[in-house]
């Protein structure tokens, strides 16, 4: 017979040592999958993160932040096997550092959330309007132009508590749900401010007119008033101006400075006086250039006849004059060459009486302007004060 007819079957007992084998090796990588996959899951949840206690101040804060539906992972780790696997062995390296504690604190990200993590969730090609529906914020605008989710969205998930010195070790401790609620709070930290837009459209030359960003054009209630511009704007500023500056600081091409300063601590605890020079709303009109724009144009009561009447009105209330006009010696403002000094000279200044010491021919003490003194000066110029003497001798 040949040799294949000669071969026998296996015994029974060795078919039965083959499956075991089989099924007790298969049993093992079920398990080991299994628990890996369940290790793997348990490592990645946000509240794995927590179990660190250096981690604390950020889990609480993304708990409290409008990103706690999204593991820390989704975030932290780009997608795909290899960046996973990456991660996992920082974190081995991280765990370590806790161990011996040469961890670096405050803590913060090592690099920036890259744009593709966002946009996991969010197409910035279609989104153009803020869920208020005022601000027209076109984000496939700024994409295209190089702009990163993260320059303008930095706080949106830990309120930048880094950078307010909110994670040092010593407090680490202290953080709940309360702590982490209390300190997502504050809106200037979570979303991106007026100040952020503005100077990134300043250095990149972009436009700053409202109506570029706000569908409403930000007009307050108060602006559109009838006696807004000519009458009731002042009044407003000199007591809101820094609700004013919140958006004309932003309209000036000229920096403002001086502006809402504050005495020092320690003058204030000594009651001492202060070299501290406050600027009023009246200096604002002139250092803000979206001021001067209008405050340059000669107003309309400003005739002829204003010349021999402005000097009753200044009486009433000669800080108002100053809006436009310096009201000292010499004229150093950006609207107008025109000061007090420009028709009222120095040597005539509160009608001291000390032009006289210096003037070349004596002066009688109770002498007023006389014909005579038109040899010397002018009188067209003189006349607009001392309209009720001319005619003496």
């Amino acid at each position: 017979m040949d040799e294949e007819h000669n071969e026998l079957p296996a015994p029974p007992r060795f078919r039965y040592k083959l499956l075991k084998i089989m099924t007790l090796t298969l049993l093992f990588l079920a398990v080991f999958f299994g628990l890996s996959f369940i290790g793997l899951e348990t490592t990645s949840s946000s509240e794995f993160c927590s179990s660190c206690h250096e981690m604390q101040p950020e889990y609480y804060t993304w708990k409290a932040s409008t990103h706690s539906e999204v593991d820390c992972v989704n975030c932290h780790i780009e997608p795909g096997a290899k960046n996973l696997a990456k991660s996992k062995a920082e974190g081995v390296i991280e765990l370590y550092k806790k161990q011996t504690k040469t961890y670096t604190a405050p803590i913060h990200m090592p690099k920036e959330i890259p744009d593709s993590a966002c946009e996991t969730c969010h197409n910035v090609f279609t989104r153009d309007i803020t869920p208020s529906g005022d601000l027209i914020i076109p984000h496939d605008k700024h994409k295209n132009k190089g702009i990163k989710c993260t320059q303008c969205h930095s706080g949106v998930a830990h309120g930048k508590i880094a950078d307010r010195k909110m994670t040092f070790q010593a407090d680490y401790g202290k953080w709940d749900d309360l702590v982490g609620q209390e300190t997502m709070k504050d809106m200037k930290w979570i979303k991106p401010d007026m100040d952020t837009c503005m100077d990134c459209h300043k250095a990149r030359k972009v436009t700053l007119e409202c109506s570029a960003c706000h569908k409403t054009g930000m007009v307050p209630k108060s602006h559109k008033a009838k006696d807004f511009k000519l009458k009731t704007h002042g009044l407003q500023a000199s007591t809101k101006l820094d609700k004013c500056n919140k958006c004309h600081e932003y309209m000036s091409t000229d920096k403002l400075e001086g502006f809402f300063q504050e005495e020092p601590s320690v003058t204030m605890y000594l009651k001492k006086d202060s070299n501290l020079v406050k600027k009023s709303h009246y200096d604002y009109a002139k250092d803000n250039s979206f001021c001067r724009n209008c405050h340059m144009k000669r107003p309309e009561s400003h005739t002829s006849d204003f010349m021999r009447s402005h000097g009753e009105l200044a009486k009433e209330n000669k800080q108002k004059c100053s809006a436009c006009h310096n009201l000292q010696q010499k004229s150093d403002t950006k609207l107008t060459n025109v000061a007090c000094a420009s028709c009222h000279p120095s040597s005539h200044y509160k009608n001291t009486g000390y032009w006289r010491q210096g003037h070349p021919i004596e002066v009688a003490p109770n002498q007023k302007l006389t014909k005579s003194c038109y040899r010397c000066h002018n009188e067209a110029k003189c006349s607009t004060c001392h309209t009720d003497t001319r005619t003496k001798e």
